[in-house]
């Protein structure tokens, strides 16, 4: 006769009791601050004057379109900085963990590089590139500002992620690497086979928001000509004297970023059970 299943202790029960507890009280004070914003807000003076200026339904309607169209500019730039970004990337990571004296320039290089394009602002790297190198008069397509707001993002993210890169590797415990080098791996393979597959599966969550953050920078090639969908909202506000357009391309944004943020927040949740 199989043993009938166990039913929750009293510690479970009682957990439970508290997490519904929680979610109860959570639930009722988040109604009770929407509802008051809800009721509140439209009896301010100027409710009127914001409302139409920054939530003009016809205005929303004729401008949607366009901006989500702009915004697949924003998708295409992303999608092919990211392969470069990530390449760049753990290749910077790669030259400041190799350990061999003959190679110390390649790991000062990786040192300064990073030290460089993390301390100054995305913003500049955007301006310094994007207006410096078409100034030197290259004929097209190497004028495009296009092609150098991409370089300028890859740059700047790349020195990120070869962080990330760095911390995942610098996570592997020592041991396994003496252990693969004493089995007559080579430093190459050990690093190939034994070290990088579990240090790239540990900075997976941790990279996902560099992607969010990158999916937002990209407006800021704007600056220097690309109409993608910040820069197509700035021209729509010009033209309709209203700040709609810019709600609506932030709504665009948060369709895309918020999905994006709860899955990097799930798979750092995993990662964490799985460790503890």
């Amino acid at each position: 006769m199989s043993e009938s299943k166990k039913g929750p202790t009293r510690l479970q029960l009682h957990e439970r009791k508290l997490k519904r507890r929680s979610m109860i009280l959570a639930a009722i004070s988040t109604s009770v601050v929407v509802a008051a914003l809800v009721i509140l807000i439209p009896l301010t003076p100027g409710w009127e004057r914001v409302k139409q200026s920054f939530f003009n339904w016809d205005i929303v309607v004729r401008t949607f379109p366009k901006l989500l169209n702009a915004f697949l500019l924003d998708v295409a730039i992303f999608a092919w900085s990211v392969p470069l970004i990530a390449a760049l990337g753990l290749a910077i990571a790669l030259a400041r963990d190799v350990r061999d004296p003959v190679f110390y320039p390649l790991r000062l290089f990786g040192i300064l590089y990073t030290d460089i394009f993390r301390g100054v602002p995305v913003v500049l790297v955007v301006y310094l590139i994007g207006f410096g190198i078409p100034g030197l008069g290259l004929q097209r397509p190497f004028n495009s500002p296009y092609l150098w707001g991409t370089v300028a993002l890859v740059l700047t993210y790349a020195a990120y992620v070869a962080e990330i890169f760095r911390s995942g590797i610098e996570s592997i415990h020592a041991s396994q690497r003496n252990a693969a080098l004493s089995l007559g791996m080579s430093p190459s393979d050990t690093m190939r086979f034994v070290i990088l597959p579990q240090a790239i599966r540990r900075v997976v969550p941790a990279q996902m928001n560099i992607l969010i953050a990158l999916q937002k920078d990209v407006a800021l090639l704007s600056f220097i000509g690309p109409v993608e969908i910040f820069r197509q909202a700035g021209v729509f506000k010009s033209l309709l004297a209203s700040f709609t357009p810019y709600v609506v391309a932030a709504a665009i944004f948060l369709v895309v970023t918020i999905p994006a943020t709860r899955l990097a927040d799930h798979m750092l949740a995993k990662q964490n059970r799985a460790r503890s």
